[in-house]
């Protein structure tokens, strides 16, 4: 099938639908202005500083070398975190909340991404998985115990130059050591999953009250495949949307290539 027929295959199922999954990777937020860490050169392009000192987003957004050095460590997350408190989700996320919206059983989310945007862009928070946790909460570098607090009240300052935390770093209320994102890194044996762990249980009850189940993946790569295995096992009404890793068994679903908010504009026109 060529992109038009694809289309109205993947426009078709989700009228139909009586139930909306959303799977969602990185590639989700690049149409909001979020950069895309394809490649060192990409994530040396958004984090220069990080260049002169040889490290690579594998280096910085890991569990230990955060523990060893947490004020570079925040200067990456802490700008990270002000940039996604500052980005307004572009306007595939309301899309994608109206045509949920008509459906009997509504939506769920399952995204890899930590910004937080599904939330910002009014899905209930009961309704979202967030499998690598998100930037908005904290937890304990030393896990003295598992428990996860907002990060509402942490306004970091970084020296985006140097790429490290000017400002005080923030601690844990119990034991008084660094406080982390609630983020899964590399390498990473400290994370709390306690936050994904209730939603996850709340949507495998949900996938099984819906009847005509429709997948809408957005911007998940290969790389790291936990969304798209998410997707697949969901299947097989799954419309892949995906800049260039979008092909997918057809028994399993669709892939259309593109960017998540150009895809979904062209399907917000069929479903009109």
């Amino acid at each position: 099938m060529d992109y038009d027929q694809k289309l109205k295959t993947a426009a078709s199922w989700l009228r139909e639908a009586d139930g909306i999954l959303v799977t969602a990777g990185a590639g989700m937020g690049v149409d909001s202005g979020l950069p895309d860490f394809r490649g060192e050169e990409g994530f040396w392009r958004a984090y220069p500083a990080l260049k002169s000192h040889n490290m690579g987003f594998q280096d910085i957004a890991n569990g230990e070398a955060f523990r060893r050095d947490p004020v570079r460590g925040w200067g990456f997350y802490g700008h990270r975190l002000n940039l996604y408190r500052n980005t307004i989700p572009h306007e595939g996320y309301d899309m994608l909340r109206r045509w949920s919206a008509a459906k009997e059983r509504g939506a769920f989310v399952f995204t890899s991404n930590v910004d937080g945007h599904f939330q910002r862009a009014g899905f209930p928070a009961n309704r979202i998985v967030e499998c690598h946790g998100s930037i908005h909460f904290l937890q304990c570098t030393r896990s003295c115990s598992h428990d996860v607090w907002s990060a509402d009240d942490f306004h970091p300052e970084v020296d985006e130059e140097q790429c490290l935390l000017t400002s005080p770093l923030p601690r844990c209320p119990k034991c008084g050591n660094v406080a982390r994102p609630n983020i899964l890194m590399f390498d990473d044996w400290d994370w709390s999953d306690i936050r994904a762990k209730r939603p996850r249980m709340r949507l495998e009850a949900w996938i099984l009250g819906v009847e005509r189940l429709t997948v809408v993946e957005l911007g998940a790569g290969r790389a790291i495949p936990t969304v798209r295995i998410a997707s697949e096992r969901n299947g097989p009404r799954v419309i892949r949307i995906n800049t260039t890793e979008y092909t997918i068994n057809p028994t399993i679903g669709v892939g259309l290539q593109g960017p998540a908010l150009a895809v979904l504009n062209d399907l917000d026109s069929l479903m009109r």
